[in-house]
């Protein structure tokens, strides 16, 4: 079995990738929320979410298929 290790930090989705998330019609309503648009192998995947330095809260994962 593989291991893939996909780490990618994000807080404020604009800072990064903001034109390519934006193409995808699927872009936060919110500046200050995280999104990540990446390509994932097929198979079970977890998720370890963070609060931004570590801080503890309410998380919410969201994972599309676009083609």
């Amino acid at each position: 079995m593989a291991t893939e290790i996909c780490s990618c930090p994000n807080d404020n989705w604009k800072d990064s990738q903001q034109a390519s998330i934006q193409a995808t019609g699927l872009a936060p309503g919110d500046d200050r929320e995280p999104a990540i648009l990446t390509t994932l192998i097929q198979g079970n995947w977890t998720a370890i979410v963070r609060g931004k330095n570590n801080t503890t809260g309410v998380g919410l994962i969201e994972v599309y298929r676009i083609q």
